[in-house]
């Protein structure tokens, strides 16, 4: 049998060099922190130069402008932005707009978004959950309205992340049956043609806005439709499976940067003559992290090969590698404010934003306990 090699290959290495490069000279921790206190100009700046360096076109087709690589590509570049707590849609449009346009769209939303895309004019993200937030096909019932040239939505979607930004939403609606998957279909809905009304929500990590919005008879023209008329549960599984590795991605950078922090500040607090590296209750706890990074790196990287190439384990993988790595990353940004003592729950400190957005992804798109269920189910446990 071959070896399978796991390991970041030379071009997927020089993307990660350079987008570190990149975030750091764009001011690193200092991006985040800027955005928190207002900044939000920081945000189209940085989006601005992402597609500059080319990472908004990574995996878009050549033909519209991008470079034609897999989605296994993105993941260098997206635990760099976890490392920095980079704010911003980038998961949900690289992760979840352009697989959906790449494998559903028709040939004019190809045309219209994924060049836009790559130019860093046109953010999107998943408007999925409703006032119940369970992801499940009973819980979609924004409803879609067939007209003549348009459908007309009624309800409303909670918890978006980045809806205040974003300039195109994917919905989930209903277009037909009343709780089963039969019915659910995608629309791709701009938010300049869009007559919608947008409430911020109450978010406890402050670089991740989310937004509640009201579709009150809001047109959409039916040549937003995405995918299948009432056979849109299938694809939105199949972004959600892609927004799980990239979600993961962004942890394991948040992971690597944590152990990092964490053992820096070791080697240089001194207690009794000594660094607090050296005794065991510190040394022992860093190693434990380290082994939290290296086990969710693994899960991460093997699921995110999963995906790019159709395995068979493709599920439980996702699963698996999403339950650990959103455990792990709580587990090491708790202990990296532990091993600070009294200064890692400072504001000034960078150890809270690495817990706050380990916090704020740990139930988003469903808890550890809910990805178990998944894998266990997939091998029919």
């Amino acid at each position: 049998m071959d070896k399978v090699d796991f390991a970041l290959n030379e071009d997927q290495e020089m993307f990660q060099t350079s987008t570190r490069q990149y975030l750091k000279s764009k001011g690193g921790l200092e991006i985040p922190r800027r955005y928190m206190d207002g900044e939000v100009n920081i945000l189209q700046d940085m989006w601005h130069g992402l597609a500059q360096q080319g990472y908004l076109g990574v995996n878009v087709s050549e033909s519209y402008g991008g470079l034609g690589q897999g989605s296994l590509s993105l993941v260098p570049i997206l635990e760099e932005m976890g490392r920095a707590i980079i704010p911003g849609p980038y998961p949900e449009t690289m992760a979840v707009a352009v697989p959906l346009l790449e494998a559903y769209g028709t040939d004019e939303q190809k045309e219209k978004y994924l060049p836009e895309i790559v130019d860093g004019k046109r953010k999107l993200t998943l408007a999925l959950h409703e006032l119940n937030g369970e992801i499940a096909p009973a819980n979609i019932q924004l409803t879609a309205s067939e007209g003549d040239g348009d459908y007309t939505l009624n309800g409303t979607k909670i918890l978006i992340p980045h809806g205040d930004v974003a300039d195109t939403l994917i919905v989930p609606v209903r277009t037909g049956g009343i709780h089963s998957e039969y019915g659910i279909s995608l629309l791709l809905v701009d938010r300049e043609d869009a007559n919608v009304k947008i409430q911020e929500q109450q978010s406890l990590e402050q670089t991740r806005k989310i937004v509640r919005i009201a579709f009150e008879e809001t047109k959409v023209a039916k040549q937003q439709l995405l995918g299948p008329k009432h056979a849109g549960w299938g694809a939105l599984q199949f972004a959600i499976n892609d927004l799980h590795v990239a979600l993961c991605s962004m942890m394991v950078g948040g992971i690597d940067r944590v152990v990092e922090m964490a053992n820096e500040y070791g080697q240089t607090r001194m207690q009794f003559g000594q660094p607090i590296g050296r005794f065991q209750s510190i040394k022992h706890r860093i190693v434990d992290m380290r082994m939290d990074l290296e086990s969710s790196r693994s899960l991460t990287y093997y699921a995110a090969w999963a995906l790019e190439n159709n395995a068979d384990d493709m599920v439980e993988a996702i699963a698996l590698a999403r339950s650990f790595t959103s455990e792990a990353f709580v587990r090491t940004a708790s202990d990296n404010v532990q091993i600070h003592g009294g200064m890692g729950f400072t504001w000034e400190f960078d150890c809270h934003l690495f817990l706050k957005r380990a916090r704020a992804l740990e139930n988003y798109l469903g808890s550890s306990d809910d990805c178990l269920e998944i894998a266990a189910g997939e091998l029919g446990w």
